[in-house]
């Protein structure tokens, strides 16, 4: 096999993630910097769906069908659910079988959640109106499945819809296991994408520290952009 076998580079990420926990504290929605970030996050997306016309072609939210690749636990889910889409309108695809079980034990039962390689998942072309990747592509170390899953969730899309995007854009010295994905990287990944960007998040490690301190802070400081990390973005397929 070569690096860029597809087999190689999922074990490799279920490897990397088998050393993380499910239930990592760091990521709990109870640290004020988390809840900042989700808020800026879904913010983000909330407002390019709502001035887009995702929503009156479908009918309303409730008529969306949307796709997370690597769902984790379901929290993203989570928060569709609160805005209105139906469970059984969205699908959640994880690779680690710890993250399906606690993803089902929180999802509502209509809500299906997909164990797997998410660029080989079984859903059809051009039948879903969202798709979700969210700090998924930071990491895949390989380019060549990068684009292998970049074209998979491609080919879900209809015409119209848009894949919702957040990662962060720098390396971080300190955990080989992922890298940062630019702008320039996402939009080699998806040439065809007609896009809109906003830099949110502030730079984890400072606001953990700041949140420490003081929780007001962190949405004083992630008031600078240059203390921003990770792009939140709207990446449309032509009609």
């Amino acid at each position: 096999m070569t690096p860029s076998d597809p087999g190689i580079e999922v074990a490799a990420v279920a490897e990397r993630y088998a050393r993380r926990t499910v239930h990592d504290p760091r990521y709990s929605l109870l640290r004020p910097e988390v809840r900042h970030e989700a808020f800026g996050r879904q913010s983000a997306w909330l407002g390019w769906l709502d001035s887009s016309a995702l929503l009156h072609e479908a009918g309303g939210i409730d008529r969306l069908r949307l796709v997370e690749v690597g769902c984790g636990d379901g929290s993203n889910l989570l928060e569709w659910l609160r805005v209105g889409c139906a469970p059984e309108r969205l699908t959640g695809l994880e690779l680690l079988p710890d993250g399906v079980a606690e993803a089902r034990r929180r999802l509502p039962v209509a809500l299906q959640v997909i164990e797997g390689d998410a660029s080989v998942a079984p859903l059809p072309a051009g039948s879903q109106d969202l798709v979700i990747a969210s700090t998924v592509f930071s990491s895949l170390l390989d380019d060549v499945f990068q684009q292998r899953l970049a074209d998979a969730m491609w080919s879900w899309l209809r015409p119209g819809g848009a894949v919702l995007w957040y990662d962060f854009t720098w390396d971080n010295p300190r955990n080989p296991d992922v890298r940062g994905v630019p702008r320039r990287r996402v939009q080699a990944l998806f040439p065809q994408g007609q896009t809109r960007w906003r830099r949110v998040t502030l730079a984890p490690p400072l606001a953990r520290a700041v949140g420490r301190v003081q929780p007001g802070l962190v949405g004083l400081f992630n008031l600078l952009p240059p203390l921003r990390t990770h792009l939140a973005g709207w990446i449309e397929k032509p009609r």
